[in-house]
């Protein structure tokens, strides 16, 4: 199951129904499990763990030496869960000191044409990124997640589960969980209620949370907007998903949150 012009490093630890294309270059410590097939001219480097069943597409880089300047050649690592679609060209990043050494992938996620996955981010589980997204180091994109195509996130940037990133937007804020984002300089344009739906949020869920959106975001942003959303978040007590919001919007961050235009 592997072709004859595939290069392997003798380190590399390659289960037996792991199947490798033509023209691909596994490097040393490199570890691949059961079910991923690599189609051809794939390139895996540095301390990278790919979990099972994954499918990885021609032309991708996997774990090679990140575009930062302070990386010094420490043995960071990459780790990418299961059931996973890596399309063409896509390039995801080994850690760095400054990130606590990780770059992780999650399980069953799309990542399509031209995606770049950048140093120490942190992708969920269910998430899509459409053609030529690009994630810069230290991005957190939560489960569920949907980035659209041509779209950029700024580093230490976090995005909510169940966010929805508009095509062709520049992300440069957190986006709180379930919301809808869009624009050359993204703002917040509402809750991704499609989005919801599509995973069976239930209708008493989406109603409470959109009257929890237009009383927190009903106003611009100030210096109270997080005890403000925590003050709001009591009058829904049994609401799970303005419970995530609450807790999304409390953890700490260095970057602002996105909000709506006003």
């Amino acid at each position: 199951m592997i072709h004859p012009s595939a290069i392997i490093n003798e380190s590399a630890q390659i289960d037996k129904n792991v199947e490798i294309g033509p023209f691909c270059i596994i490097g040393e410590g490199v570890k691949i499990n059961a079910g991923t097939i690599l189609k051809s001219h794939v390139v895996i480097d540095g301390d990278t763990t790919i979990g099972k069943n994954n499918t990885i597409f021609p032309f991708t880089t996997i774990g090679v030496v990140p575009q930062d300047l302070k990386f010094r050649g420490e043995k960071s690592q990459l780790v990418i869960g299961d059931n996973n679609m890596i399309r063409e060209h896509v390039t995801i990043h080994l850690g760095t000191q400054d990130g606590g050494m990780l770059t992780q992938i999650g399980s069953n996620n799309l990542l399509m044409v031209g995606v770049h996955i950048a140093h120490d981010c942190k992708v969920g589980n269910h998430v899509i990124l459409a053609n030529n997204a690009t994630l810069a180091g230290h991005v957190e994109v939560g489960d569920h997640v949907v980035i659209g195509g041509l779209s950029a996130i700024h580093q230490f940037v976090r995005i909510g589960n169940y966010a929805m990133i508009g095509g062709m937007s520049g992300v440069e804020s957190d986006v709180i969980p379930f919301g809808l984002v869009m624009g050359e300089r993204a703002s917040l344009a509402g809750l991704n209620l499609v989005g919801m739906k599509r995973n069976n949020i239930s209708r008493d869920e989406i109603h409470a949370l959109r009257n929890f959106y237009k009383l927190v975001f009903g106003e611009k942003i100030s210096e109270n907007f997080v005890e403000r959303s925590s003050k709001i978040a009591q009058e829904f007590p049994n609401n799970s998903t303005v419970k995530e919001v609450v807790n999304f919007i409390n953890s700490e961050t260095s970057r602002s949150f996105c909000q709506p235009k006003n």
